[in-house]
């Protein structure tokens, strides 16, 4: 199995940071993607406990084991910003 970026709205270049689309001009979620699709040209690879909207909360999948630098199969982001 082949594992790519999905083209959806957070990796799109016209996602602004109140999660609004500047082509079609309403608001996105992370399972929206179109044929306006921009690939953003360069993603942030910060993805691991410390920006997890999940770190040292009750909702943690992996509270023993949870650490900076630390990446797992559940992360969540803490904000999204384009």
């Amino acid at each position: 199995m082949a594992i790519r970026l999905g083209n959806n709205c957070v990796n799109c270049d016209h996602l602004m940071s109140d999660q609004m689309c500047k082509v079609h001009e309403v608001k996105v979620g992370n399972h929206y993607t179109c044929d306006s699709f921009n690939m953003k040209a360069e993603l942030a690879d910060d993805r691991d406990c410390t920006s997890c909207i999940r770190f040292e909360q009750d909702d943690c999948a992996n509270p023993g084991k949870a650490a900076p630098g630390m990446m797992c199969a559940v992360w969540a982001p803490q904000s999204i910003s384009a």
